[in-house]
């Protein structure tokens, strides 16, 4: 799952990446350590939307201690891709197990190591809703 051809196109390649971010952020919420740990580099590091930089470890410690997330809602995903890097961004709503929800832009950058993509850095913006739309 994790290989793509050179000669895919646009389509296949947005999918690939689309169904590769939802394995992903799949894994974190079900708490699929083995799967965590493949897709995510050595020196992987998350940006929360609160500004707290996590390391691979300190994440991977958190999500295997107990639920990190209860859930994770993203809508339509865009995309930046080249040979060794792709750029994955969309809006998504964080869900806690403390109820809390957030609502943000979230940004995953991959990179092709020995035929494989894992994520190396996550980033976090959470959107304030005016409380005139609220």
């Amino acid at each position: 799952m994790n290989q793509i051809d050179q000669q895919s196109d646009d389509h296949d390649i947005r999918q690939f990446f689309g169904t590769l971010e939802r394995r992903r952020t799949a894994a974190l919420v079900g708490r699929d350590m083995q799967t965590i740990e493949e897709l995510h580099a050595p020196e992987y590091e998350l940006i929360t939307p609160t500004g707290r930089v996590f390391t691979r470890e300190e994440y991977l410690a958190a999500v295997a201690r107990g639920p990190f997330y209860a859930g994770w809602e993203a809508t339509e995903m865009n995309f930046r891709i080249s040979s060794n890097m792709a750029i994955v961004r969309y809006k998504a709503v964080l869900l806690f197990p403390s109820g809390q929800e957030v609502l943000c832009w979230h940004t995953d950058t991959y990179e092709r190591r020995a035929g494989q993509w894992q994520a190396v850095w996550s980033q976090a913006t959470e959107l304030r809703v005016p409380s005139s739309q609220a």
